[in-house]
């Protein structure tokens, strides 16, 4: 084909002069595999964005959804609902943590934060505290782009071009620190990072903060792993004034740490859990909020008889196909022994990541589960050495995601030795050739 297209599209977190120019399309895909416009054959290291852990075009998922559509294509979740979001949210409530039980759904993790930060503060208005409208988040996370969750992330280029937000969301420090450069898994030190909460508590006072935000491993900014204690200690001091504790697991959500969902890998129950990609296997757009019995029961048992518990909603709430994308996913995840696949490769992806250690290019690399962060050496304005590497890398036939100066590498869970070893393989000769220049 013509590599000139039209600009009538509006590509989103692109350099779009830059792809006009010379246009990265996807035409097909297949388990571990994207095709080109050329044909040419892309490895996915990333499994699309975190979205694809069962691989591309599960034949299954694509019927479910197909029958799905030509059963009944749209239903509205106000007032109405259908069966299937009922079998989802069971199955759901079986893989979460207790008490959280009780799922509210949406079309994407940007929407699931929005929506977690909406019932965080109308719980507590509920129970008496309604001056609880703080919230406090982490620098460097990221909690997708709507606007309540710009204002709980931390990563400068996502906030900058868009004033000054949402009021009352203060900022953690993130858990990087120079002393874990190298670290596979839960680096040692760290804990005390957590204490900037408790700082906050005494600085602004526990009876004005809603809840904390984090991500259990801070994904798009670049594999930012909790150092051990840190999530056990935000827990304690969320218990000690009453703010509720929100995890974000859009990302770390279904098996990518091991478990199905990364609280379960550590072990901290928060009370909250945002979940979004891979709840479909990225076949279809959904989102989800589950929440614990205190905060559901708070809500059926306080408010006004009569009328709407919590006033929020999407149009596409649990949209039919959606639903049996999920429940299709999950079965798969369950019955094919995916999450326990991803935990038994995580020994030999960490020590592939690690391997890149030696390149003079490679400033720190992070990893956990199946997620890997490479920072990489830079004397350009921090993401453009990232984008170049991004683009060479595509052109060589793996696919990943970088943020900024970082590539983040995270395979899908039906990934073989050899599809390890092609991505580190391919990331290493690229990071060769930016070395050499």
């Amino acid at each position: 084909m013509d590599k000139k297209i039209n600009s009538h599209h509006w590509l989103p977190f692109t350099n779009n002069c830059d792809f006009l120019d010379d246009p990265k399309l996807l035409k097909s895909a297949s388990g571990m595999y994207y095709w080109d416009q050329y044909n040419n054959k892309v490895l996915d290291g990333g499994s699309g964005l975190f979205c694809s852990p069962a691989g591309h075009c599960v034949e299954s998922i694509s019927n479910a959804v197909y029958q799905q559509l030509k059963r009944l294509d749209y239903a509205p979740h106000f007032m109405r609902a259908t069966e299937q979001s009922f079998q989802l949210s069971e199955q759901l409530s079986a893989l979460l943590p207790d008490p959280i039980n009780h799922i509210f759904y949406c079309g994407s993790g940007s929407e699931a934060v929005d929506t977690a930060m909406k019932i965080a503060l109308a719980y507590h208005r509920l129970v008496g505290n309604g001056q609880k409208q703080r919230f406090v988040s982490r620098e460097r996370s990221y909690h997708g782009v709507n606007f309540g969750g710009v204002a709980l992330s931390g990563m400068l280029k996502n906030r900058e071009a868009y004033g000054v937000g949402l009021p009352g969301v203060v900022h953690m420090r993130h858990t990087w620190l120079e002393g874990n450069s190298f670290t596979p898994g839960q680096p040692e030190e760290g804990a005390f990072l957590a204490e900037d909460l408790q700082r906050h508590v005494e600085l602004y006072g526990a009876d004005t903060i809603a809840a904390c935000f984090v991500e259990p491993i801070a994904g798009s900014t670049g594999i930012l792993v909790p150092p051990k204690g840190y999530l056990e200690r935000l827990r304690a001091i969320c218990d000690q004034n009453n703010i509720l504790l929100v995890f974000d697991e859009v990302i770390t959500g279904f098996g990518r740490t091991g478990n199905p969902f990364a609280s379960q890998t550590f072990n901290v129950t928060p009370d909250i859990i945002t979940m979004a990609k891979a709840i479909t296997n990225g076949a279809q757009p959904m989102g989800a909020v589950a929440v614990s019995s205190k905060i559901y029961d708070a809500f059926m048992d306080k408010s006004e008889s009569g009328l709407p518990e919590l006033f929020h909603g999407y149009t596409y709430s649990c949209h039919p196909a959606a639903s049996a994308a999920a429940l299709e996913s999950l079965r798969i995840y369950q019955e094919e022994g995916l999450f326990e696949r991803a935990r038994s490769l995580t020994p030999l992806f960490q020590e592939a990541v690690h391997s890149l250690a030696d390149l003079g290019i490679v400033k720190d690399i992070r990893s956990f589960g199946l997620l890997g962060g490479v920072d990489l050496k830079s004397q350009l304005k921090p993401g453009i050495l990232g984008y170049q590497v991004q683009k060479k890398l595509f052109e060589e036939g793996l696919h990943l995601k970088t943020t900024g100066d970082c590539a983040i590498l995270a395979p899908a869970f039906i990934s073989e030795p050899i599809h390890i070893e092609e991505m580190i393989n391919k990331l290493k000769q690229v990071l060769q050739v930016f070395d050499a220049s």
